[in-house]
């Protein structure tokens, strides 16, 4: 029996792979190439226009950090959430937490770094195929309207100043 012995080690990046939740990782660190036991360390790139598929990661926690562009995400137990994470902004996802990022830009990537509690990295993704839909077609998004206006209010005056709707002025 071999007994393997830990140690510091450099890493550099010399393939890319598409993970099962169809994202781009550049290699980095993980169970496979250090040994590493509790954590992995990839760096990520969401083409322009493209999402990931839904999914959660059971059992481990998630830490990003956008180095360019700006990535939203559907999350929640039916992607009823929504969030903008930006370059030089971190963002946390819990364990167990459903999610589906995309890059909405039509030129643009997102570039990321990604930190998991999950050594082997795509052991823990359980893809939620029930949840595609929000990639193509998410929730409407609520725009504010202003309500038709139906009567205009009469100007009024005072000694000093004149106020019409929405504007003063000093006499």
């Amino acid at each position: 029996m071999t007994i393997k012995t830990l140690s510091c080690q450099v890493i550099k990046p010399t393939h890319s792979y598409k993970s099962k939740q169809a994202v781009t990782y550049l290699g980095g660190i993980s169970a496979e190439n250090t040994g590493a036991q509790a954590i992995c360390l990839h760096l990520t790139i969401i083409p322009p226009g493209q999402h990931a598929k839904a999914h959660l990661h059971h059992n481990h926690e998630t830490a990003i950090y956008v180095l360019h562009g700006q990535a939203h995400m559907w999350y929640g137990d039916q992607l009823s959430e929504h969030l903008t994470v930006s370059a030089g902004e971190y963002l946390y996802i819990p364990a167990g937490m459903p999610h589906l990022p995309y890059n909405p830009s039509e030129t643009e990537a997102v570039t990321a770094l990604v930190a998991r509690t999950d050594p082997n990295e795509q052991e823990s993704v359980v893809l939620l195929p029930e949840l595609e839909a929000f990639a193509t077609n998410p929730p409407p998004t609520v725009t504010a309207t202003t309500p038709p206006q139906t009567t205009t209010p009469a100007p009024t005056t005072t000694a000093r100043t004149r106020v019409t709707w929405g504007q003063s002025y000093t006499l």
